[in-house]
């Protein structure tokens, strides 16, 4: 008979958050959430400019240009993301693998009905990688580059510059953000108000930039520059990059202060700095070079750049952590093999540090850096992940408005067909950056697409070659109850991915043994389609017989599973489960490619590879290495 375990109330809150007031959320939703989109500035005006596009800032582009910016956070961030896509929450989290799992329940992806859907899911996934190795690169590159405004002669010192603070960036990594986050919100909140002080200096002395809001301006400068103008959509696009981290985000701080931020902060301070860096073109169309840094007077310039730089390190923090967290996200769907995993707060259950994934961002910022050599050459490559996640994300929307929404089809092509005209807009203006550096994310993509594929790919042709030739656990129970092997004290757990066969460690233990122990637990850890599981379905535990009980512990896709934990708290046969009288066995494959169906002779090497470097499923699960017994097997796959 199947029963929960341990049953606890549910909390009306988010697992690993307190209860907080809704302007602490809204303060650390600000440092969290808007630090990519609100670093912007820094760059996106003076790339509109770029001398590729062969525009020169007279009166009518700079009004077209800041009509675009207008428009395109008003239309992709305030209608778009704020307005409709973060009503598309899985059990409060956001993010293109939390919708990917919305959107496809655990009995349609076994039957592989909507392979291409996870196909788009898991590309998007991978290109937000991309996306955090260039983010932190543009990013601190383009704040220190105010450097040169001040004088000309550090010039050669912006590369050292940018990659010793990127280094001291990444290397603070493993300390967790608990201690530092707290002046997140409030530095900020100051760089908010510095953008709308610097704007409004700037407007005053030229208000006819205001006249920018008006939509014809943005009509205007598309019909009469044709061609280029649309090319420019790709850097107007930058002033939207980080819209995903809106969505990404949610579930930390939620709906409604993500929205007060924006409305009430970020979009005004965000459009007076755009307005006000317009003004300073129309009047000085010299300060083309740095548009940003020339708003400020000259005294302002050095507190400047290192509230810029402490703001780019913000936004960067943001970047790497959400990476971090998709990297988790992907392991406990079945994505990626098991990594190395610290938990850098024993309160906050989602502040992780991924050694591998840290150390390969590190190195990659560095070396786009270097190679690009400014924040301009970086801006080329910079876009074309995201606005390539952004079509995803209306696509799997459109889904989610049918299946969960229960819109008309009307309604949802009229609304998702509105997003995608806007969306492939943008996405064919970056789409000229690829020969100019926007192949760099989409290798990465390709590249991380491939290596996740992969490994869910391996893991069921591994799965398949498993259960060729075993045991169902009712037969196992027949041949037992008839030849009545030797029991011995204590409990054996036997970890499996499928309870309705015998593990294959269990019947190894028997046949060279030749006993089992009185009590067998054969353990399931299973990873649901959403983000958390509460305690009280976390454990579920049946007796077939025989001493033999079948467990399934169930977890959401950013729950971390501790299986000591959980069987800490059971009682099994009546009894309670005691550790040290149990021993954990676990099946250790060595997997070795063949000509078989299932996969290409390459993946499957690759699949060798990264099933050796995994990380072992005693430490990922937290289990007492003294009393862990691994037994060994050969599989061809």
């Amino acid at each position: 008979m199947k029963q929960p375990v341990n049953p606890v109330p549910d909390s009306d809150q988010p697992p690993g958050h307190p209860r907080s007031s809704l302007a602490a959320l809204s303060l650390a939703a600000l440092g969290v959430v808007f630090g990519d989109i609100g670093t912007s500035p820094l760059y996106a005006l003076k790339e509109c400019f770029h001398s590729s596009h062969g525009l020169v800032p007279t009166p009518d582009n700079v009004l077209g240009i800041l009509s675009l910016i207008f428009w395109a956070l008003i239309l992709v961030i305030s209608f778009k993301y704020l307005s409709f896509i973060l009503r598309a929450d899985n059990n409060g989290e956001g993010g293109i693998m939390a919708l990917t799992a919305l959107i496809l329940p655990r009995k349609a992806r076994d039957q592989g009905n909507r392979k291409l859907l996870v196909i788009l899911g898991l590309f998007g996934a991978a290109l937000l990688y991309g996306d955090g190795m260039i983010t932190p690169a543009i990013s601190v590159l383009s704040a220190i580059e105010g450097l040169k405004i001040v004088t000309p002669s550090i010039a050669p010192l912006i590369i050292p510059l940018t990659v010793a603070v990127l280094v001291i960036l990444f290397f603070f990594q493993s300390r967790g953000t608990g201690k530092i986050g707290a002046v997140f919100g409030p530095l900020t909140l100051v760089w908010f108000l510095v953008l709308a002080l610097l704007g409004i200096r700037q407007i005053i002395t030229y208000p006819q930039v205001l006249m920018a809001a008006s939509p014809h301006y943005a009509l205007h400068f598309l019909y009469n520059n044709g061609w280029p103008a649309f090319l420019v959509l790709g850097s107007v696009f930058l002033v939207v990059t980080g819209g995903e981290a809106l969505y990404a985000d949610m579930g930390h701080f939620g709906v409604r202060p993500i929205r007060l931020v924006w409305f009430s902060l970020v979009l005004p301070a965000l459009v007076i700095n755009y307005f006000g860096q317009g003004a300073l073109l129309l009047s000085h169309p010299e300060a083309l070079e740095n548009p940003f840094y020339h708003m400020a007077p000259h005294w302002a310039l050095v507190p400047l750049v290192v509230l810029a730089t402490a703001a780019t390190i913000i936004a960067s923090q943001a970047v790497i952590s959400g990476s971090f967290s998709i990297t988790m996200q992907a392991i406990q769907l079945g994505f990626s093999p098991r990594l190395t995993v610290s938990h850098t707060s024993a309160k906050e259950r989602g502040q992780i540090y991924l050694p591998a994934v840290n150390w390969l961002l590190m190195f990659s910022c560095i070396g786009l850096v270097i190679g690009f050599g400014s924040s301009s050459n970086l801006a080329a490559a910079y876009g074309f992940s995201v606005t390539t996640d952004m079509i995803i994300t209306t696509l799997l929307f459109f889904f989610v408005t049918r299946e969960r929404f229960h819109w008309p089809l009307r309604t949802s092509l009229l609304l998702c067909g509105g997003f995608l005209i806007f969306d492939l807009a943008f996405f064919g203006a970056n789409f000229a950056k690829i020969l100019h550096g926007g192949w760099f994310p989409l290798l990465v993509a390709s590249l991380v697409f491939t290596l996740m594929s992969t490994w869910k790919t391996g893991r069921r042709i591994l799965s398949k070659r498993l259960r060729e030739g075993s045991l169902s656990i009712s037969n196992f129970l027949s041949s037992i109850s008839v030849s009545m092997p030797p029991r011995v004290e204590g409990t054996a757990v036997f970890m499996s991915g499928n309870l309705h066969i015998a593990p294959p460690a269990m019947l190894h233990n028997l046949k060279h043994n030749r006993v089992l122990h009185q009590r067998i637990i054969i353990l399931a850890v299973v990873t649901e389609d959403v983000p958390h599981v509460p305690e009280a379905r976390r454990s579920e535990l049946e007796d077939v017989g025989e001493g033999i009980y079948l467990l399934v512990l169930s977890y959401g896709f950013m729950d971390e599973p501790d299986v000591p934990q959980v069987l800490s708290t059971l009682e099994v046969g009546g009894r309670p489960f005691k550790l040290m009288e149990t021993t954990f066995f676990l099946g250790r494959e060595t997997i070795i490619p063949s000509s078989r169906p299932g996969m290409a002779l390459w993946r499957e090497h690759l699949f060798t590879t990264m099933s050796r470097n995994a990380r072992t499923a005693t430490s990922f699960f937290g289990l007492p290495p003294n009393r862990v017994v691994e037994l060994g097997m050969q599989i061809e796959i």
